[in-house]
């Protein structure tokens, strides 16, 4: 009888408690991973409240930002941490179908964005201050890759804000004398931004706040008509008709979450309508995230020691010493112990190693180089595209296509010898034509006809030298590793800072990852020509010149060879990269569709891409063979077929 009665004191003791912060969610909760620093911020904020402060099981999940809304519709994931109210076309049907519900005032005041210029250009010219008035300044933001026209620096393809302002460039006249540029990714839309405030150029360019850039940089306005809804509804849609201008919202910031997790995890959810920053909170943040090279959960970590006072209005009291404990800190702001110093030093990581990281004095000497040499870089990249990009480009084009799809299918047959392969050959062209992928095709040719040559021009020599200097050899073998190692994206910001956004950075990005291979493939070929025929030349007095050029260079031609198609392969398969750094062309078609999530659109580009690979890799082996092995194809090629 006595354990009846306690165990119902116990259980009616259970009830009549508190429920504790663990209780706040049954199942992890699955962050997006957003790219952007805000995004990044304010996702860790709520990542250490959830976790440390409710007691939540924490799980993030990457993804592009059409993806990840997606994801939320579906409940894949519950929550994206920063949304842009009004922005997103997904999310706004997800919201209409009750799948996704945009919660709290993250940003008080909310997020505004705009066409900028850099205020030293409205102090340098007094008559600049709205978007009407850029004809008559219409020479400051000339348009490197087409000089005839202005540049506006769009935001990247597939981002909501690259349709309204491709739509505002229509309706307000200005394209017929800006040309839209797109820079791939906001990491090179940031790149030129700071680039030319680091040289003091003009730049004509969208962007937004809150953001760390806008922070760092003085950017001013221009000036636009009051907002209108209606219009700017239209404005959002690719398809709209409407030619009305209008100017930009103050958009909402707020935390998306999904309606499952916003029925099944009530007082996390109202937790989270609580958050939120003032704009020069938020901007410092993500400014001291970007100096002090932190991730957004490391600044995170840091606001919430600094700021108690902040947040603990957002939480219970039990969340906020649970979140107080786990953080080091006490409700009054001072600091306790540091948790994560504590960590390292368990591990023995922070007294194992000394500190000789190169990141800041490399950032400095770059930003040194783009000041004080900038003028030089960009006299290289006028260069190369007028002597070489455009002369190329223009040719191309002006090449009826039917003219190039027969020039093509005739150097399909003369290398393989198979008509059905050279007929295979001009249905491909053929095939991407009628998706509409011409012009894309002839950027990508132009890139890679160019991005060739001086693949060809720079390797083959050095690979002759290398041939005959074991001394040469043993310098420049480690420096094609680096090259071929080395991800692309490391050395893409420094060319785009330099050289500025566009065919350029791209064009030097695909030469370095295509040479090592020519370069290796012709020494190789070389070092292995016979001996003895190398001794017979050198017995009838052939000087080293003449050896190289009759004897070793036409028996390394395969090994060369090999080395080009090598070169071209991978150069093609720098397209991508290309389109992500600001270059047109098949990529870009591909890049748009994943940031879309246009499946058909990337299969297009991705089969166009395909043809092309295959109609030049076969081409080019065939005429890579030796002379035995092109007579020998040449016979099959005339054999009967049975």
């Amino acid at each position: 009888m006595r354990q009846w009665i306690v165990l119902s004191i116990l259980w009616m003791s259970a009830l009549l408690l508190p429920v504790s912060a663990s209780a706040a969610c049954d199942s992890p909760i699955k962050f997006g991973a957003l790219t952007w620093e805000s995004g990044q911020f304010i996702s860790g904020v709520l990542k250490y409240i959830a976790e440390d402060g409710y007691d939540c099981t924490i799980e993030e999940v990457p993804g592009a930002g059409p993806a990840l809304e997606t994801a939320l519709s579906q409940d894949d994931i519950q929550i994206i941490g920063e949304q842009w109210v009004g922005r997103s076309p997904i999310m706004e049907k997800a919201i209409e179908e009750n799948k996704v519900a945009v919660i709290g005032d993250t940003l008080k005041g909310g997020a505004t964005q705009g066409w900028y210029v850099p205020k030293y250009v409205l102090e340098e010219n007094p008559g600049l201050r709205s978007y009407q008035d850029l004809p008559k300044y219409a020479e400051l933001f000339k348009d490197p890759e087409n000089p005839s026209k202005s540049r506006f620096m769009n935001c990247p393809s597939g981002w909501a804000c690259e349709v309204f302002n491709t739509r505002l460039l229509k309706n307000t006249g200005l394209d017929n004398t800006y040309n839209n540029a797109h820079p791939g990714t906001g990491a090179a839309l940031d790149a030129e931004i700071a680039s030319a405030f680091e040289q003091h150029k003009p730049l004509l360019f969208y962007y937004w706040q809150p953001t760390g850039l806008m922070a760092k940089y003085d950017f001013a306005p221009l000036a636009f008509p009051a907002y209108k809804d209606e219009c700017w509804q239209d404005l959002l849609r690719a398809d709209g008709t409407a030619d009305c201008v209008s100017g930009f919202p103050v958009s909402p910031l707020g935390i998306a979450v999904s309606t499952p997790f916003l029925e099944s995890n009530p007082e996390l959810a109202e937790v989270f309508k609580q958050v939120q920053f003032t704009s020069d909170e938020l901007n410092g943040a993500i400014l001291k995230m970007s100096e002090n090279k932190r991730s957004g959960e490391e600044q995170a970590l840091v606001f919430l020691r600094e700021n108690p006072n902040v947040w603990q209005q957002w939480v219970s009291e039990e969340a906020a010493t649970n979140l107080a404990d786990k953080l080091g800190t006490n409700l009054t702001g001072a600091a306790s112990v540091d948790n994560t110093a504590t960590n390292s030093n368990l591990l023995g990581l922070s007294s194992s190693f000394p500190s000789w990281s190169l990141e800041t004095p490399l950032n400095n000497t770059l930003a040194n180089v783009v000041q004080n040499y900038g003028d030089v870089f960009r006299t290289i990249s006028h260069i190369a595209l007028t002597y070489l990009l455009l002369p190329i480009e223009r040719l191309l084009t002006v090449i009826p296509p039917w003219l190039i799809i027969g020039l093509v299918t005739v150097l399909a047959w003369f290398g393989v010898r198979k008509i059905w392969f050279a007929l295979a050959c001009g249905a491909g062209l053929f095939l991407i034509g009628a998706f509409g992928l011409w012009g894309a095709l002839i950027d990508t040719l132009a890139l890679l006809i160019v991005s060739v040559l001086v693949t060809v021009v720079i390797g083959i020599p050095i690979g002759i030298a290398m041939s005959g200097s074991q001394l040469l050899r043993r310098i420049v073998t480690p420096i094609l590793d680096v090259m071929q190692t080395m991800p692309s994206f490391v050395y893409l910001i420094p060319v785009l800072m330099l050289f500025g956004i566009g065919k350029v950075p791209a064009l030097f990005a695909t030469i370095i990852y295509a040479l090592p291979p020519l370069i290796r493939l012709t020494m190789l070929g070389i070092t292995q020509v016979n001996h003895e025929m190398v001794e017979a030349g050198r017995s009838f007095g052939s000087t080293h010149l003449q050896l190289l050029i009759w004897i070793k260079l036409p028996q390394a031609l395969p090994s060369i060879m090999a080395g080009i198609n090598q070169a071209v392969m991978m150069s093609l398969a720098m397209v991508v990269l290309a389109s992500m750094i600001g270059a047109p062309g098949l990529g870009e078609d591909v890049l748009q569709s994943i940031q879309t999530l246009n499946i058909g659109q990337g299969l297009q580009a991705g089969t166009a891409i395909v043809i092309v690979a295959i109609i030049i890799d076969r081409i080019t082996q065939a005429f890579g063979q030796g002379k035995r092995a092109r007579q020998k194809t040449i016979e099959a090629g005339r054999r009967p077929v049975g």
